[in-house]
């Protein structure tokens, strides 16, 4: 399957064009081909996007955790027998190789019925009284209507977790979808929807990113904001959210360090970081971006490393051969290459790739950089693409001051075989999420968010639901 179609609003129960009728172009990253177009929304269709988000909101959580939860896993089925039909859509409009998409697509299955089980367990309590005749309830009440605003290199995944937290726990929900990437993010509506989701609970919206927040986030309606993106916009939506006490969640930027110690093991280190490094080009919140490797195996890594670099078959993410696709959009191009150059004027050394491949399609060869300095932009920003700048260390104190230098913290990532090592280094990253000698993230049932400038709060385990929820204390004399 390889057609695309126009992918339309999701209002108050009915796929829709925008009031004006304006569209915006979609395109494919490996042909640079306009594939279709997406539905603008303007002022009107937020308007009607809310109120049905408020009627929804008002139904919704009258529904019982128990009915909920059938609903969802409802939807959990639809999105897997569909599974064949999204990851080509996503892979013509994102780029990623289809066996990347179908395993978003399937995650994102798993995400919904974890969250619709635990839905049914949003227990409130009671707390032993100190009077006689007293009864003291904790109840968890959902706190309302949520904005939600997510990305493109995950169009699936990033919207699943927001909108299944959301729903499991009585909330209405206003995505407001990535326009890089609106058809996958619009078919998983779509299984919501078909699954049995009521009219007004479940709402998606395209346009401008800037002029949607603006009107969203302080409208009264609005009681909660979930955001998923830069770290700069991010710090922009939460004052926005804080100026009129909204309850808000940030998955925001990253650079990530990945710590190879002298006892690691190098092929396995090789090999589970150079997937996840060039998964999706790089374009990954979580990605390893900074490789600090100690001198005794440095350069055995380094040969190894680029070896795993330039052996990726980067291609149209539809071939069944292609291990890596394209950057989203020509934007994309000229900000890594703006890395590279940045680091080659400072000193930096080649190992492999280093430029665009080809003249068609916004392709980029797998890099790996060597001698990169630390005032390198690459080394200071978050590169969100396929660049490995590698490192050498010699101590343990060093490292962890260079890991931690930066006001990052979203994950981090160690490989070494002494146990007491892995104590250490555990305790010692300043991230909200840690894997040591394997890539242990972003499933369902664990904890996904950062500190610092990572942002706050979390979209996986039960602190997912959480931040969906209102605390009210109930204290009541008998009569």
């Amino acid at each position: 399957m390889t057609s695309y179609s126009d992918v339309s609003l999701m209002i108050d129960g009915a796929w829709t064009k925008g009031a004006n009728g304006r569209t915006i172009p979609v395109i494919n990253p490996a042909t640079e081909e306009v594939i279709g177009q997406v539905a603008h929304a303007e002022k009107a269709d937020l308007d009607r996007a809310l109120e049905a988000a408020e009627r929804g909101f008002q139904e919704w959580r009258k529904v019982s955790p128990f009915d909920r939860y059938k609903v969802m896993r409802k939807a959990a089925e639809l999105i897997r027998q569909r599974v064949d039909e999204i990851a080509p859509i996503m892979t013509l409009e994102q780029g990623k190789p289809v066996i990347e998409a179908k395993g978003e697509t399937l995650l994102a299955a798993d995400i919904i019925e974890w969250m619709a089980e635990e839905g049914r367990r949003t227990y409130g309590r009671i707390v032993p009284a100190r009077l006689p005749n007293v009864h003291q309830l904790v109840m968890k009440e959902p706190v309302g209507p949520v904005a939600a605003f997510t990305p493109w290199n995950f169009p699936i995944n990033q919207v699943v977790r927001k909108a299944s937290a959301a729903l499991a726990t009585g909330c209405s929900i206003i995505v407001k979808g990535p326009e890089d990437t609106p058809g996958s993010c619009a078919q998983l509506i779509k299984a919501f929807v078909d699954a049995g989701v009521p009219k007004g609970v479940i709402q998606l919206v395209y346009g401008v990113p800037s002029e949607i927040s603006e009107y969203l986030i302080p409208h009264p309606i609005i009681k909660k904001v979930t955001f998923t993106g830069s770290t700069p916009v991010g710090k922009q939506l939460a004052a926005l959210a804080g100026a009129h006490m909204k309850r808000v969640t940030m998955e925001l930027g990253g650079h990530s360090p990945a710590i190879v110690f002298e006892d690691a093991d190098v092929d396995q280190a090789v090999n589970v970081l150079g997937a996840n490094k060039f998964r999706n080009a790089g374009q990954v919140c979580v990605a390893p971006t900074r490789f600090l490797v100690h001198e005794k195996v440095y350069p055995e890594f380094v040969e190894k490393f680029t070896a795993y670099a330039k052996n990726i078959k980067v291609g149209n993410g539809l071939d069944a051969d292609t291990r890596m696709g394209p950057l989203v959009a020509e934007r994309r191009l000229h900000a890594i290459d703006g890395f590279v150059s940045d680091a080659l004027a400072k000193g930096a050394k080649v190992q492999t790739g280093g430029q665009r491949k080809g003249n068609k399609g916004y392709f980029y060869e797998p890099t790996v950089l060597t001698d990169v300095p630390l005032d390198a932009r690459i080394m200071n920003e978050e590169p969100f693409g396929p660049l490995a700048p590698i490192s050498p260390f010699k101590d343990f104190d060093g490292v962890m001051k260079e890991a931690n230098r930066l006001p990052w913290g979203l994950a981090a990532y160690a490989y070494t075989t002494n146990s007491k090592t892995m104590a250490q280094v555990g305790a010692a990253f300043e991230s909200g999420m840690v894997s040591i000698n394997h890539h242990g993230l972003a499933l369902p049932e664990v904890p996904f968010g950062g500190m610092k400038d990572s942002g706050y709060g979390s979209e996986g385990g039960i602190e997912a639901l959480e931040a969906y929820l209102n605390t009210k204390f109930i204290s009541q004399l008998g009569m």
